[in-house]
């Protein structure tokens, strides 16, 4: 009996139209282009400005143009898993709402949240259930509406995020692609350095919490960057090791878009060359969520059949993690 791996067999994404350059935030904030791409690799991001929209909309679009370019029916979808840190609303699922604007009528859904790690972690998920041998198609999306909890006169967090979304089909494989192996790991270390204080259950919105400015995203970036570094590059290294992988053997590394010189440094313990790194920081900033789905769709020409391709992520809390994935399908 052959053993049953979850292979990606489809990608879409969306992000909206507008676009947020280092010029604009120039007349925002206390910066300018050289200072942003020399310290982020960032020079733009997109931006949802639609009213009354929230990531459901970013979510929908990207499950549409992943149906519309696979063929997939809707329905036949068993599972939708919904990679997010800016849900709609508390309580009530995001996905579950998208799963029902999509036709995916016979399928169950739930959000997923673990910050930046939020898409990796699914990719685990999402590869359990199919491993199970209960549910077939396993339709995961990352999307985030980072702008939504962003204060554009810090100057520390409005340069880096943005946003967008990005979805993936996973289904059964018996030829041994998909997913190989991974590595997932979390530190309660990481809860002060990069967090929301209020919102939550230990401090609910009050007048004062929304005039002190709570409810935006705070981050001590040296720490967090001094993690990140550390973190993505010991999981992608570690990987290779469980799996005997050499330098050669890797065809692309998939890595988290938060900063280039994170991704560089991760790259660069891993030995690979920068033709084999993928990079679209430059035209998203960070989406969180988002950036790895976004990544496999903006290269998805480039893929083989076969090609091994090492995922590694880093987000609050601390979470993080690397996953060893073969493609699947030539494009």
């Amino acid at each position: 009996m052959n053993t049953i791996t979850a292979a990606i067999t489809a990608v879409g994404a969306y992000v909206p139209d507008f676009v947020l350059s280092n010029k604009v935030l120039e007349s925002m904030v206390e910066t300018n282009d050289e200072w942003i791409t020399s310290r982020t690799g960032i020079k733009e991001r997109r931006i949802l400005k639609e009213e009354g929209k929230g990531t459901s909309f970013l979510a929908i679009n990207a499950a549409k143009n992943l149906i519309e370019k696979s063929g997939l029916d809707p329905k036949d979808i068993d599972l939708v898993l919904l990679a997010t840190t800016t849900p709609d609303m508390p309580v009530a699922s995001t996905a579950v709402y998208v799963a029902t604007e999509i036709g995916a009528v016979n399928a169950f859904a739930y959000d997923l949240q673990a910050a930046c790690s939020s898409f990796l972690y699914g990719m685990s998920t999402a590869s359990a259930y199919i491993e199970s041998g209960k549910y077939k198609k396993v339709l995961l999306i990352g999307a985030d509406k980072m702008s939504s909890i962003i204060d554009y006169t810090d100057r520390a967090t409005c340069i880096i995020f943005g946003d967008g979304a990005g979805a993936v089909l996973f289904e059964a494989n018996n030829e041994g692609l998909g997913i190989q192996d991974e590595y997932l790991r979390s530190d309660g270390i990481g809860r002060e350095y990069l967090n929301i204080a209020a919102g939550g259950s230990i401090l609910p919105p009050s007048a004062a919490t929304v005039e002190n400015k709570q409810h935006f995203v705070h981050q001590d970036g040296k720490t967090v960057f001094k993690y990140a570094v550390s973190g993505m590059a010991d999981v992608s290294e570690k990987i290779m090791q469980r799996n005997n992988l050499t330098k050669e053997d890797i065809n692309w590394l998939a890595a988290h878009q938060a900063n280039k010189r994170i991704i560089d440094a991760t790259a660069s313990r891993m030995g690979l060359d920068e033709s084999k790194v993928l990079v679209n920081i430059q035209k998203y900033g960070n989406t969180t969520s988002a950036t790895l789905p976004l990544l496999l769709s903006d290269f998805e020409h480039l893929f083989k059949k076969g090609d091994n391709i090492i995922f590694a992520a880093f987000g609050g809390g601390f979470t993080w993690g690397s996953i060893y994935l073969k493609w699947a399908y030539n494009k």
